[in-house]
């Protein structure tokens, strides 16, 4: 759990940096990148580019999980943790009635 200082700084973190700020972003995409760019482009049917540098891998892995749908359950997952906590809160911590998800 969270306090709410931790929460409050979190909008002024810089663990998620724009790719485009990266000091390393010109470097060669890692071995990491590669691999699994190569099973996205794979999936969206479109050719596997291996010449990118780290950050044009970052994004381009943004880009390809959109297109093809990869990425997308944990953001699902989070949400549904966010309805059971207002759930709960709306019971006023009474978690009889609400379902496991």
């Amino acid at each position: 759990m969270t306090d709410k200082r931790t929460q409050q700084m979190a909008d002024q973190s810089n663990t998620e940096k724009n790719p485009e700020d990266w000091t390393t972003g010109d470097e060669a995409m890692t071995g990491a990148q590669r691999s699994y760019l190569t099973t996205l482009s794979e999936e969206a049917k479109v050719p596997f580019d291996e010449n990118l540098t780290k950050a044009q891998a970052s994004m381009r892995i943004d880009e390809l999980q959109q297109t093809t749908g990869r990425g997308q359950p944990r953001q699902r997952e989070e949400e549904k943790i966010v309805e059971t906590i207002a759930e709960v809160d709306a019971h006023g911590g009474d978690t009889r009635g609400v379902s496991d998800r």
